[in-house]
């Protein structure tokens, strides 16, 4: 099958895409939205508008803030590439940074309700029991607030699969490096390329389908 052939390099390159997105996005909205759960922090809804301003904002504003703040004219992206080789700019790796920007207020918002939802009860028993901040966070916040945690988590990871704008921005289109499978379904369409669009969105559908379908399961049974 053709367009099954042609489908096969931007579903993999995806895939990586979005679980290197995902993981960025988790590790960092994970510890986020626990600080701002757990401690008095200052201008706290100041931070949280801007953890969400990814949700709202046009995908291309994100990727000029990227290009800006990450490019090859930029101070970032000329300490990156000067000492230690990394660009980002026309690359998977900056694919993945766009979509981890945009897949992190999901992960974000999900944990942060879901540790609100936490009974600090629990939390200072374990610290009376002589469990430090970290073994309260893995043995207790973490164990009770999963679910919430998993569900964003999986809607991310949906999200960083269908990113456009900001990634194309970042990485470009370039096939089997920087060529994602919305970017791929694009570029099929504007060649006229019907079959492998059509096999693109159809699979693409059925995929973030699965994990909507999977994520509210986990919050129903969070409820």
């Amino acid at each position: 099958m053709p367009a099954l052939n042609e489908a096969l390099t931007p579903l993999l390159l995806t895939l990586k895409v979005a679980a290197w997105a995902t993981l960025i996005a988790f590790v960092f909205a994970l510890a986020w939205a626990y600080v701002l759960t757990r401690y008095r922090v200052w201008g706290r809804e100041t931070i949280d508008a801007i953890f969400t301003l990814p949700m709202v904002l046009p995908p291309t504003v994100l990727g000029y803030y990227l290009l800006v703040l990450v490019g090859r004219r930029s101070l970032i992206g000329i300490w990156l590439e000067d000492t230690m080789g990394i660009r980002l700019i026309f690359t998977w790796q900056g694919a993945a940074l766009a979509a981890s920007i945009v897949a992190f207020p999901l992960v974000y918002k999900a944990a942060r309700a879901a540790m609100q939802d936490v009974e600090h009860q629990l939390e200072k028993a374990a610290r009376l029991l002589g469990a430090n901040e970290t073994k309260v966070f893995f043995r207790v916040t973490l164990p009770l607030a999963w679910r919430g945690v998993l569900a964003g988590t999986m809607l991310a990871f949906a999200r960083a699969m269908g990113e456009f704008g900001a990634t194309l921005m970042i990485a470009g289109s370039i096939p089997g490096k920087t060529q994602t499978m919305s970017i791929a379904i694009y570029e099929a369409v504007q060649a006229g390329r019907d079959d492998v669009a059509n096999f693109l969105v159809v699979l693409t559908s059925l995929v973030c389908i699965a994990i909507l379908l999977a994520s509210g399961k986990l919050l129903q049974r969070r409820y």
